[in-house]
């Protein structure tokens, strides 16, 4: 099988360091300083080049707001059978830009990254293939992630988009408020600095990628439940009766899984 791979950032590269030695892999980005470095695989300064190379799947790795784009660039280059593929973790307008184009495609959401995510270590990672995917493509994405022993799940668009609306839209939200509430001030706790590095680490990431994310038609409501949360408190410090917070210690142990 032949693979190009588009776009060599963080997640570009992993998919290289990952695939080259089980198969013929080429990567392409448009900025050919970000070349150099590959190993076992062929390096495309020009998109004409791809063509020659008549790949099985190409995969998308540019970051999100350029995804559409660099498929419109790319396909005239890829012959009639190639499978397009993303990787995207917001699935805004693709289900209907793979209907227009009526062509192969398969959508996955590996759900770790440069941020947070070991690449070396996988174990405890997650995957999503999107339902609607063709079988070809969806059960390649299988057998890769398995090998990588990351837990699989199946959604279709719609349900990959409220969960992650849930998965990432709610911590978003609770370390954005964490952010906002920050001085220039040292302040000593193992609790504090954890939370500092979670929120160093999404502030890290593309603002793309972050607005995307909260601007979801799903996310609103993840981000109301956590202003609610936060009156409720409120109400509970200005109550100032330690039994309610017994209570309230009580039900978040139980919802987060603590006996």
């Amino acid at each position: 099988m032949r693979i190009v791979i588009v776009g060599a950032g963080n997640m570009g590269s992993w998919l290289v360091e990952s695939l080259c030695l089980s198969y013929e892999v080429g990567i392409y980005d448009s900025d050919r300083s970000k070349l150099k470095y590959f190993f076992n695989s062929r390096k495309f300064l020009y998109l004409e080049e791809i063509h020659d190379f008549a790949p099985d799947i190409l995969i998308n790795a540019v970051s999100l707001e350029k995804t559409i784009q660099v498929f419109d660039e790319v396909i005239p280059y890829l012959p009639d059978e190639c499978i397009i593929a993303d990787i995207t973790s917001v699935k805004k307008g693709l289900a209907s830009y793979y209907k227009e184009r009526g062509r192969r495609f398969v959508s996955t959401h590996p759900m770790f990254g440069p941020t947070f995510g070991d690449v070396k270590n996988l174990n405890e990672e997650n995957a999503i293939i999107i339902s609607e995917s063709d079988k070809d493509g969806a059960k390649f994405f299988r057998d890769f992630f398995e090998s990588l022993k990351l837990k699989v799940h199946d959604y279709s668009f719609d349900q990959h988009d409220q969960t992650i609306a849930y998965s990432l839209s709610l911590p978003f939200s609770s370390s954005l408020v964490f952010a906002s509430c920050m001085k220039q001030q040292e302040a000593p706790g193992t609790t504090f600095r954890r939370h500092h590095e979670i929120a160093a680490g999404l502030l890290s990431e593309d603002d793309y990628l972050l607005s995307e994310i909260l601007m979801s038609p799903y996310s609103l409501e993840q981000v109301e439940n956590v202003r609610d949360q936060l009156n409720d408190l409120i109400t509970l410090i200005k109550k100032g009766e330690a039994g309610d917070f017994t209570r309230l210690f009580g039900e978040l142990r139980a919802n987060i899984g603590i006996k």
